[in-house]
């Protein structure tokens, strides 16, 4: 059914707009590019590590800063949940990463052109998010191995998928910050 101008009808006022940002035809190559860039180097470098290292082994590259540890990462983000332990914890915690990116990917499609920061950093953290749900669904854990610390202080290990998640989310912010940065859409 039709409306006066020849626009679909419907029953809910503003649904037809509502579609129309929902447009996975935005996507551009070079954001599918990044995300794709990012879980082949994120899988590769941990297969690496995993053919290499056993657990908890590690060599020091910048001695008292920085070591190359293989750790298993058998909770969420910065070791939370790492050492509780429950029924169906690797199914929930990748249920949640799944339904995360799925949310992500609509997120990405609302995103306008001009805001180039953060459709680049949605696509790296797609791309993280990606690369450590891989991981989670096929060995039950995700493997960290960057090893930062000072002294006896040890920065959660990462790996990257987890770096190229905080540089997405650090676009992004600075795209909120710093609007003006944007160039300018025409007619405004």
């Amino acid at each position: 059914m039709r409306s006066a101008n020849n626009e679909p009808h419907t029953a809910i006022p503003g649904a037809g707009q509502r579609e129309a940002r929902f447009n996975f035809r935005r996507y551009s190559p070079v954001e599918l590019w990044i995300a794709l860039v990012i879980v082949v180097a994120d899988q590769v470098s941990k297969a690496i590590v995993r053919d290499r290292f056993e657990l908890h082994d590690g060599i020091p590259v910048i001695p008292g800063f920085f070591n190359l540890t293989r750790v298993h990462n058998t909770g969420a983000a910065f070791g939370m949940l790492n050492a509780v332990d429950f029924p169906f914890k690797t199914a929930l915690l990748s249920g949640v990463a799944a339904a995360a990116l799925i949310g992500l990917a609509f997120f990405a499609a609302t995103l306008p052109a001009v805001q180039l920061l953060s459709r680049v950093g949605i696509a790296l953290i797609i791309g993280g998010a990606a690369g450590n749900l891989i991981d989670r669904i096929a060995l039950g854990y995700v493997t960290d191995f960057v090893d930062v610390y000072w002294q006896n202080w040890h920065f959660w290990a990462f790996n990257v998928a987890d770096a190229a998640i905080t540089v997405g989310v650090a676009l992004m912010i600075l795209d909120m910050l710093a609007p003006r940065l944007r160039p300018a859409r025409p007619g405004r």
